[in-house]
């Protein structure tokens, strides 16, 4: 993850840092120089949720790397050594030179599944980088997949149940998490050769 815009935003590295504290990672996110943010999710659907935090932001240039790392993982992210680490570094630079809206790539073992996979990535950033600060102050109110939970979000934030479920449906929120399923399965496959049915 690169930040791209420093010099007009000032450093934003905290407060990504900060979003994705709760991500599992063997390797947690940290700082790896003043504009770079390293780390090593647990799982393909870790990886999804690491990225849409990172565009949400909308000032984070995206690089996805799948492979292999060296065991044991480091905690340090400057100790992390392997493919994934060299995929990472290809796909930052991709991503920084595209001049694309949602600034992402992924590289991979398999170029042609990690080119699928960033396209639904892609998809799933643009929905999540255009969502209004109104929709946000819903949608981090909800959990995906617990129904009866609009009527709570808007007595929370003292608006009415039809406001929620129209923020919820403006912001294309069930679709987004529909399909992050596609996108990890995508992800597994590209460093896994023969996986694909």
């Amino acid at each position: 993850l690169k930040q791209r815009d420093r010099r007009e935003n000032g450093d934003l590295g905290d407060e990504l840092l900060q979003a994705l504290s709760d991500i599992p990672a063997p390797t947690p996110f940290q700082r790896s120089g003043p504009t770079l943010i390293l780390g090593s999710p647990e799982t393909a659907e870790d990886a999804v949720s690491a990225v849409l935090h990172a565009l949400r932001q909308r000032h984070w240039v995206v690089g996805l790397g799948v492979g292999s790392l060296h065991e044991p993982v480091p905690r340090d992210a400057q100790y992390l050594q392997g493919s994934a680490l060299g995929h990472a570094q290809t796909a930052v630079d991709r991503a920084e030179h595209t001049g694309d809206r949602v600034p992402l790539s992924v590289v991979g073992p398999d170029m042609q599944l990690a080119g699928e996979t960033e396209a639904v990535l892609r998809l799933l950033g643009q929905i999540v980088a255009t969502r209004s600060i109104a929709e946000w102050a819903v949608l981090d109110l909800l959990t995906p997949g617990v129904r009866g939970q609009q009527k709570h979000v808007a007595t929370e934030l003292g608006i009415s149940a039809q406001a929620v479920s129209k923020a919820v449906v403006r912001s294309a929120w069930v679709e987004e998490w529909a399909a992050r399923p596609a996108a990890a399965r995508l992800l597994k496959w590209i460093d896994a050769p023969g996986a694909v049915p």
